[in-house]
């Protein structure tokens, strides 16, 4: 490591090796030189003058690539592909002469992009259905312990812990049918020449239409893929950049929401991120349990939600058959989307292997706030016996300012119920009242709820994809 230069904290301290190496220099030079064989391969098949021998030459030397060379060619052309041709070629100097044969920079250029879009939507997937896998066991370990519900972060209803788990889960759901999508959706660029018309093939063919169609169809064959644009110009729509940037982008979200909660439950002391045994909340404070884990996903989360509008701008300033100015900018922001992400779902995953729940506090919170939400069923109780509603209303909107003061003003315990016992208007049991203030009693259906979210919504998911099922979530720092 020099450390007199900048290095990527995303490769230093974030990401995975294998996501690391989709967008390393190995994998990206790696596969020009397959699609140069798939090319030649093709071309072979369908009539052109190219010998096993030259192929079986490059075949050799996928992976010997001479970077030294191939910098010092690249110096000289200002070309990067044409400096790699060259350095191919002076590796297998029988197939120097059909090397790149009618192709284009984007050939390799694009095709490889989307091979590497191809195999990192699989990583990101992989490590999605982990932390689905994980979120769905906490969310049925905890389907009936009882919690605060919180609209404007403001105590309501009762819900559960494990129903608000579905709720980030189900966020991760919809991303997976999206990142589906865009798998069974991608497309390959393709053979398609300079300006997407196919003249080159066009003349290398002799004019035959239906070879350089056969051609197209089995070079993208040959790399994995199935689709293949049917029209480009020079480079395959940028679009499909931004289309993809909106899923990692999703993926994101969805880890953030999560952060937030979890945070806001670690600050209550009722739901706590792993702390290991040496770990150091505070230079300053030794004392503290700061939630480094979940403040590095919504770090990492807001980095990715920025890079979309980067793709999107690219794409719809795209002029004609194509700019250049978008190179640059996908060196950057795409391989940095997918690593971020793969960093998040990496420590998402941890977070959930270690996930820490306080029902003593939860509990304790519940009943300072469980008499405010008990007042609905006195008012009905009362008036079956027939109570006037307006009134009972109205005392029970008083009793419950005076008993709010007590919490708030004098730090003492919620008295509403007694309060509410020893109006003479109301004219209730407290025995039975008290039987009726049980958390389990202010969930609704929260317990049924996650069960049969968990069983028809994500089992099916887990089922189909457990052969991608245990991963390492160790964190590199």
């Amino acid at each position: 490591m020099n450390n007199e230069i900048y290095s990527n904290p995303l490769c230093e301290r974030y990401s995975s090796k294998e996501m690391m190496y989709n967008f390393s220099p190995d994998k990206k030079f790696s596969t020009w030189r397959k699609l140069w064989i798939a090319l030649a391969e093709s071309e072979k098949e369908l009539g052109l003058n190219i010998s096993q021998e030259q192929i079986e030459e490059m075949k050799k030397n996928i992976y010997n690539i001479d970077y030294e060379l191939a910098a010092k060619k690249e110096k000289e052309f200002r070309h990067d592909v044409m400096a790699h041709v060259h350095t191919f070629g002076t590796q297998a100097p029988l197939a120097m002469p059909i090397i790149h044969l009618g192709a284009t920079s984007a050939f390799v250029g694009d095709n490889t992009d989307l091979i590497q879009i191809k195999d990192g939507l699989q990583i990101i997937k992989t490590k999605l259905i982990n932390v689905m896998s994980n979120l769905s066991k906490f969310a049925l370990d905890n389907k009936s312990v009882a919690t605060l519900g919180f609209t404007h972060f403001q105590a309501a209803q009762l819900t559960t812990v494990g129903k608000r788990a579905t709720l980030w889960l189900q966020s991760l759901m919809l991303d997976l049918e999206e990142l589906e999508f865009r798998e069974k959706t991608l497309r390959f660029r393709g053979v398609k020449g300079t300006t997407g018309t196919q003249a080159s093939f066009k003349d290398l063919f002799n004019g035959d239409f239906s070879k350089v169609e056969e051609l197209d169809i089995l070079v993208s064959k040959k790399m994995g893929f199935d689709k293949r644009f049917s029209v480009t110009g020079q480079t395959y729509d940028r679009k499909v950049d931004s289309e993809i940037m909106n899923l990692l982008a999703n993926i994101a979200q969805s880890a953030h929401k999560f952060t937030n909660d979890l945070r806001l439950l670690q600050h209550l002391k009722e739901v706590e991120e792993p702390f290991e045994k040496s770990q150091i909340g505070s230079s300053a404070m030794a004392y503290k349990r700061n939630p480094m884990r979940s403040e590095r996903i919504s770090s990492l989360a807001k980095f990715v939600i920025a890079l979309q509008q980067s793709t999107a701008m690219v794409a719809s300033t795209q002029w004609f058959e194509r700019t250049l100015d978008d190179s640059a900018n996908k060196r950057l922001s795409l391989p940095q989307a997918f690593l971020a992400v793969d960093a998040i779902l990496i420590i998402w995953n941890n977070i959930m292997e270690g996930l820490v729940v306080y029902d003593k506090i939860i509990e304790k919170h519940i009943m300072s706030e469980l008499p405010f939400m008990a007042t609905e069923y006195i008012i009905m109780e009362c008036v079956k016996a027939g109570g006037d509603r307006q009134k009972l209303h109205e005392r029970i909107r008083v009793h419950s300012m005076e008993a709010g003061k007590q919490v708030k003003v004098e730090g003492k315990d919620n008295d509403l119920i007694d309060r509410i016992v020893n109006d003479d208007y109301f004219k209730l049991d407290k025995t039975k009242l008290l039987s009726i203030l049980k958390p389990k009693n202010f969930i609704g259906f929260a317990s049924e709820q996650t069960e049969k979210f968990i069983n028809t919504e994500i089992k099916p998911i887990l089922e189909k994809y457990k052969n991608l099922l245990g991963m390492d979530s160790e964190l590199k720092v």
